[in-house]
């Protein structure tokens, strides 16, 4: 129900910010003449035609990786422009990952989705789609896990292994968004590089464990990683 709901609410809030761009193109002004009948600016008419603003882009990086590791990373975005050099982003994926090092055995898989704004810093003069940006996101995964083998001390000092059986667990956390984006060729494809400084907010714990493997933030124990994603995306 927590994976449900967190999805709907991504998609109306990302619904809301087209909507909203897409009825500021579109206001016609209209003028009354001498005899009272209404008349269309042309000019304002001709400019509210549609013009491309979303753009869907696939991690084709991790994609690759996927068929020669255990990472299994399946990750796109979707973002628009909200105003001149803000754009809203959000990014959808599911993830199959394990930890196996020093005596700990975790496997998870699950989704994960990010929210989150951008702000193009230095974009090309003759097309503000391509440049630089810097932005933030919040991320949310909903996975399952299973502890396959984590290791006990004993008072005696001697080492015992325990495993634990799939459960659900869930994770967020925020992060920032460094990259740049660069149209090929002029066409509607663009290829778009990032780098995301992650840190977890809140994560559960099963058998008051900390996870190993959160699908979408990453492995190890700490509360900081470092993501990336070399995406190819297409402007609609």
């Amino acid at each position: 129900m927590r994976t449900k709901r967190f999805f709907i609410s991504i998609f109306s809030i990302f619904w809301l910010f087209g909507l909203a761009q897409e009825t500021s193109e579109q206001n016609v002004e209209v003028y009354t003449t001498a005899s009272n009948e209404p008349r269309v600016d042309t000019a304002t008419t001709k400019g509210a035609k549609y013009q491309p603003n979303f753009m869907v882009g696939i991690d084709v990086l991790h994609l690759g990786f996927s068929f020669f590791s255990d990472q299994k990373l399946y990750q796109g975005f979707v973002s628009t422009r909200i105003k001149k050099r803000i754009y809203g982003i959000v990014d959808l994926g599911m993830e199959s990952n394990l930890y196996d090092k020093n005596g700990y055995d975790f496997h998870a898989d699950g989704f994960f989705g990010k929210l989150g704004v951008l702000y193009m810093a230095t974009p090309d003069p003759e097309n503000f789609e391509n440049g630089f940006y810097v932005g933030g996101k919040l991320g949310a995964s909903f996975y399952n896990q299973e502890i396959k083998s984590i290791p006990i001390r004993w008072i005696e000092g001697r080492d015992s292994y325990a495993s634990f059986p799939k459960a659900s667990q869930s994770a967020y956390w925020v992060e920032a968004a460094i990259g740049g984006r660069i149209e090929l060729l002029g066409t509607n494809v663009f290829l778009d590089v990032q780098v995301q400084p992650r840190y977890l907010i809140y994560s559960t714990k099963q058998e008051n464990i900390r996870p190993m493997v959160v699908p979408g933030f990453g492995k190890g124990a700490g509360k900081f990683n470092l993501g990336f994603a070399w995406s190819v995306a297409y402007k609609f």
